[in-house]
């Protein structure tokens, strides 16, 4: 059920979506005349005969209307900024397409329509992403707009006469695109609900091309139960929505079976999960660790200290677990008690080193990885200093350092701010504080096993992570990738440490299926991959080319019976609506 559905159907790209309607579907706008009106007007329509077309060969017009356009043939580039949510939500989003018939790019200068899925947590990414309808509108590029930003402010004038998807409604991205290559704007913005009770959003199982086919990543719950004064995020997110546990186990194990090897879970606030259905996430975890083949791993997402504090113990056992790495991203953004308050962080810093020292104990050799914001509204040069000394002390080797933002709409843009100058400084005075110490230098000589996944950004080398999830770089050799490798420690950096394969260590292949290739969709039967695989090879002149594998695929007669009672129906509407 969908409570709010705008959909405007548009030929000027300046005009604006102002009328919110129920779906998709309800395209009559408010210029249109009523059915009376229709009626009473019959008496002035005076018969006109009509003229025989005389040439053989009439002349074509010179551009046909934008409702010729065939949909499911065009390329699609696909940008997506910010968090693993966001880009679990475009891997969703491009297999949809893909399903369809529609080729995802990566040249975007090739694509025939934009997906530009956005982030609203700082000014920079929002920038980018303005930069980018600006380039998209200079190239005549169709536009579709997705993720927090026009969720969050959807009538902010640069995105007046865009289509936009909400980020609950990805799974009709179809839609939405068909749609906007008709030359029509469209926007569904609504919540998906059931029963009036507000759902995780968009259903797990539905295709996906995953930007690296040995990583599933999958959101357990959207939106938190905070009310951060700095955050924009939670204005697109809204409240806590969790998935059911059983759905979430389905995905893993779906996951596997497509050569999956590691598993990120992912959300807003992963500690917060279950809270809005009455269970937990360790309940959540103890039940995904059953389905994990041996040689895969799983990777928790960030927590916030309130709800990790609730289960320390049983979260302490979980990350001990050989196949879910000890890893835990903890944001603590401040270490001044004053400034949590005025976040409304809803804990302080005793409570932040309680949580990290509870689990250094109990997991040795845990990574923690943290946030920092520097300049907040109100933060004084001994706030500050108190945030320095707790990096000085816990020496964190994964630090996240971020200068305060306003965000437009949030509480804390409307207080008074620190001077961009002092903000900058104090966030470089941070970052000196951070790459003053080697987090990794006494690891050297040891030998470790560690998971394959990807290759690095200069391709010299794949990259692989140990058990605390801390990036160990190997050297390029094809049968290691998505394997287990045993490799001995010779060198490290700040952010890495070089491993040599153990000479006659042996390769432990994970035990799960052959991997989809890059590009491939998932959550598609094998069949239908064939065949969808067959249709994009056709000409793309052939009008059925991008349904050919939909109608390959011999429904079952139940499936036919209601296609055709739908089509009945649409057919019986419309002749009463000509003859009425």
């Amino acid at each position: 059920m969908i409570s709010e559905t705008c959909f405007c159907k548009e030929k000027m790209p300046s005009a604006s979506c102002d009328t919110l309607l129920d779906d998709i579907e309800d395209i009559v706008s408010q210029e249109d005349s009523k059915p009376q009106d229709r009626h009473s007007s019959r008496r002035q329509v005076v018969p006109k005969v009509r003229r025989r077309n005389t040439q053989m060969f009439p002349e074509e017009e010179n551009s046909p209307p934008s409702d010729s356009t065939i949909p499911g043939i065009q390329k699609i580039w696909i940008r997506t900024w910010g968090c693993s949510h966001n880009n679990s939500d475009g891997e969703y989003m491009a297999g949809q397409l893909a399903a369809y018939g529609y080729k995802i790019t990566e040249n975007a200068s090739d694509a025939d329509l934009w997906l530009l899925n956005s982030c609203t947590v700082k000014n920079p990414a929002e920038d980018h992403f303005r930069n980018s309808i600006k380039k998209a509108q200079e190239e005549n590029k169709k536009v579709v707009l997705a993720g927090c930003v026009p969720q969050a402010q959807p009538r902010q004038d640069y995105l007046k006469g865009l289509s936009i998807i909400g980020v609950q409604q990805i799974d009709r991205v179809v839609e939405v695109v068909e749609e906007t290559i008709k030359g029509h704007s469209v926007r569904l913005l609504g919540q998906k609900k059931d029963n009036g009770k507000r759902l995780g959003g968009a259903r797990l199982d539905l295709p996906k091309i995953r930007k690296n086919p040995l990583i599933e990543i999958i959101s357990i719950n959207t939106g938190c139960l905070n009310a951060c004064t700095y955050c924009k995020t939670k204005h697109a997110r809204g409240n806590l929505a969790s998935y059911p546990i059983d759905e979430l186990v389905d995905r893993a194990k779906q996951s596997f079976q497509e050569g999956v090897c590691e598993i990120w879970l992912t959300s807003e606030d992963t500690g917060a999960y279950g809270k809005d259905i009455g269970t937990d996430l360790p309940s959540l975890l103890w039940r995904l660790v059953e389905v994990i083949p041996e040689g895969a791993m799983l990777r928790l997402g960030m927590t916030n200290p309130p709800y990790i504090l609730e289960h320390l113990e049983e979260m302490a056992k979980i990350l001990n677990h050989p196949r879910v790495y000890s890893f835990l991203h903890i944001p603590v953004q401040s270490a001044s008690d004053s400034v949590l308050m005025a976040m409304k962080r809803e804990y302080c810093v005793a409570d932040f080193r309680r949580v990290v020292d509870f689990l250094k104990e109990k997991v040795p050799g845990i990574t923690i990885a943290t946030d920092i914001i520097c300049g907040f509204p109100g933060e004084t040069d001994e706030d500050f200093q108190e945030t320095v000394k707790l990096v000085e002390e816990y020496k964190f080797p994964s630090l996240f350092i971020n200068q305060f933002y306003p965000r437009p709409g949030t509480p804390a843009a409307k207080l008074e701010q620190v001077p961009a100058q002092v903000k900058k400084h104090r966030t470089k005075d941070l970052s000196r504080v951070f790459h003053s110490y080697s987090p990794y230098a006494h690891k050297i000589g040891e030998r470790q096993q560690v998971l394959v996944t990807e290759e690095s950004f200069d391709s010299k080398f794949y990259v692989a992570h140990n058990r605390f999830y801390e990036q160990v770089l190997v050297p390029k050799n094809p049968p290691f990738m998505g394997k287990m490798v045993e490799v001995d420690i010779y060198e490290s950096g700040k952010h890495f440490m070089k491993g040599q394969p153990v000479s006659d260590a042996k390769v432990f292949t994970p035990s799960i299926s052959k991997p989809l290739a890059k590009g491939e969709v998932s959550g598609l039967a094998q069949e239908f991959r064939r065949r969808l695989g067959a249709a994009s090879s056709m000409p793309p002149t052939s009008a059925a080319s991008p349904r050919a594998a939909l109608q390959g695929l011999h429904p079952d007669p139940a499936l036919r019976v209601a296609v055709g009672l739908a089509l009945l129906a649409l057919l019986l509407a419309f002749l009463v609506k000509v003859y009425t």
